[in-house]
């Protein structure tokens, strides 16, 4: 808890709100709630209870709705025709936080966008073991491993193609130096649209137990690779060449020295996008929203086929996820 909750009731507007009934306004730049919101915001760290800040009228909508803890709403003077929007969750019983108000210029000074929409939340991210990680009850899990991708813009549209096409859990590692960007710094938040305060993320795992992990309940891991094979490696295979249906894990690298060697090698597998002459590589966002379409093909087509012929899937014959070409 803030130590300011002198000035507001959780689910309730400030206690000295006016004849109005709006919450009074917070107009001191040392104000206790203010600081708060100024370093999960501007700072783009948790706060010391853990909670980091959202901003704008759509990523705090999507908090709202996230079932994530949330500590406080604050509108700017501005910003209180966001309101009437939000309302309709903010309003309801069980939202038991306070809501505040500040004045247009000190919002701006705690902002981290240059034209602020003048509403902002605090927000704890979803607690997630690697059971949450690793499991699925409506279908094999499908996971999204970032190893060293640095830009928090990259992380958060890899986020949010992950929850696009049906990824069940995310997980962020660091890889060799390469540490891989918060995913819910407030740059990260934005660029996942708010999909990394849906989605069950591990994030700051070690990379080489999460693989082990990985191995001991039978999750396939397929690795990225932007290497040229050597004599003895594994071939490397498009998307459409390996079997998505699968419990798999696909490993994302740094955007621009990939994954570690020993870690390619370990994998069970190793993916290239097929691309024209000339072009060396995609985007690493770019990259995975090729991949991660084909699995969201495979499993679509797959679950129409079981219910038109209303016979469940049965089991594989093999614990492989990789199917080779056919020969012709």
């Amino acid at each position: 808890m803030l130590p300011s909750t002198e000035m507001a009731t959780p689910g309730k507007p400030a206690r000295n709100a006016g004849p109005s009934g709006a919450p009074a306004l917070l107009t001191s730049r040392d104000n206790r709630w203010l600081k708060e919101f100024r370093i999960a915001l501007r700072g783009g760290v948790p706060t010391e209870g853990g909670f980091v800040g959202v901003e704008g009228v759509r990523l705090v909508e999507e908090a709202l709705r996230s079932g994530c803890r949330i500590q406080g709403v604050l509108f700017s003077e501005s910003g209180e025709r966001h309101h009437q929007r939000l309302s309709s969750i903010i309003d309801r019983p069980e939202m038991a936080f306070p809501i505040l108000r500040t004045t247009d210029r000190l919002f701006e000074g705690l902002a981290d966008t240059e034209h602020p929409q003048g509403v902002a939340a605090l927000v704890h991210p979803r607690e997630t073991s690697f059971d949450d990680f690793a499991r699925s009850r409506l279908s094999a899990p499908l996971l999204v491993v970032l190893a060293g991708v640095q830009d928090p813009g990259n992380v958060g549209a890899i986020l949010r193609t992950a929850a696009a096409f049906g990824v069940t859990g995310a997980a962020t590692a660091a890889s060799g130096i390469s540490g891989t960007a918060n995913p819910f710094s407030p740059k990260a938040l934005r660029a996942s649209a708010g999909a990394a305060l849906h989605l069950p993320i591990l994030a700051g795992i070690s990379l080489s137990i999460l693989l082990a992990q990985l191995k001991v309940t039978g999750v396939r891991t397929l690795a990225s690779s932007v290497r040229e094979p050597r004599r003895g490696d594994q071939p490397l295979l498009a998307p459409w060449e390996v079997d998505w249906c699968q419990p798999v894990a696909l490993l994302v690298g740094n955007e621009g020295a990939g994954l570690p060697e020993e870690v390619e090698r370990g994998a069970d597998a190793r993916l290239r996008i097929p691309m024209a002459s000339g072009i060396d590589s995609l985007n690493a966002a770019a990259s995975v929203a090729v991949v991660l379409y084909e699995a969201a093909r495979q499993r679509n087509s797959a679950a129409a086929s079981s219910i038109q012929t209303s016979v469940p899937s049965q089991p594989s014959k093999t614990s492989d996820a990789v199917r080779p070409p056919k020969e012709t």
